[in-house]
């Protein structure tokens, strides 16, 4: 079972920051999953459009520019990362999900891909892209079909992974209160991956070992690997 570091290690340090990022890559992580919105073309790292909650701004991502976006205090004096630094510091160390959450991000992707292609050398095997936007999901298996994608849900289907595997997707990213059994064996049955959201308490950590899934978003990388693997 993979873990997959939630936006960093973002129980313990500033959440989808570079200092959360190179603490979950030195914490064994085998994954650094991060959240993108697009402002002015540049895709940048952060969960809530609103800035309150992360960061010392106010109002809307899309209230302001992305010149003052990128001085406001995203925790412990990190800045809001542009994806472009993250895949700097990600390459070659362990592999990236990015999700998108925000409006008009796929383009930019697109073409931040082929630059790190070009530019890092990066191998689009390491990087896997989500999203509750399945429409967008579909959108980048069209432009980019080689790229690893896989659908968020919320909910309980009553098709179980089938819809997941209609659009040609690689992995089905579940909420940790909407997955059982019959989900992860039918999900497997059809050759997808299985990642469970939000897994740190070390309960539901054995709870997901049993149920086979892939691999788990956590807040508490380090914690989380001993637990899986050590048994707490």
């Amino acid at each position: 079972m993979q873990i997959i570091a939630h936006r960093g290690a973002s129980g313990e340090f500033p959440e989808n920051t570079l200092l959360a990022i190179a603490q979950a890559i030195l914490q064994g992580a085998d994954a650094i999953e991060v959240d993108v919105y697009a402002v002015e073309g540049e895709l940048i790292v952060i969960h809530d459009p609103k800035l309150e909650r992360t960061t010392n701004g106010n109002g809307t991502i899309y209230q302001h520019s992305l010149a003052y976006l990128r001085q406001l205090d995203a925790g412990e004096g990190e800045p809001i990362p542009t994806l472009w630094q993250v895949l700097e510091l990600v390459q070659d160390r362990c592999w990236l999900n990015i999700e998108l959450k925000g409006k008009d991000t796929a383009q930019p992707l697109l073409a931040l891909l082929a630059k790190a292609e070009q530019e890092l050398g990066l191998s689009l095997s390491d990087v896997l892209v989500s999203s509750f936007n399945h429409h967008l999901l579909l959108h980048l298996k069209q432009a980019l079909p080689e790229l690893r994608l896989g659908a968020l849900t919320a909910s309980l289907q009553l098709n179980y992974a089938q819809y997941v595997h209609d659009l040609g997707m690689y992995s089905v990213h579940c909420d940790l209160n909407f997955i059982d059994q019959q989900l992860v064996h039918d999900a497997h049955q059809l050759g997808l991956k299985v990642f469970v959201y939000t897994v740190d308490g070390l309960d539901d950590i054995t709870e997901m070992q049993q149920l086979g899934v892939d691999g788990i978003f956590t807040n508490y990388p380090a914690r989380s690997r001993v637990w899986a693997f050590e048994g707490g």
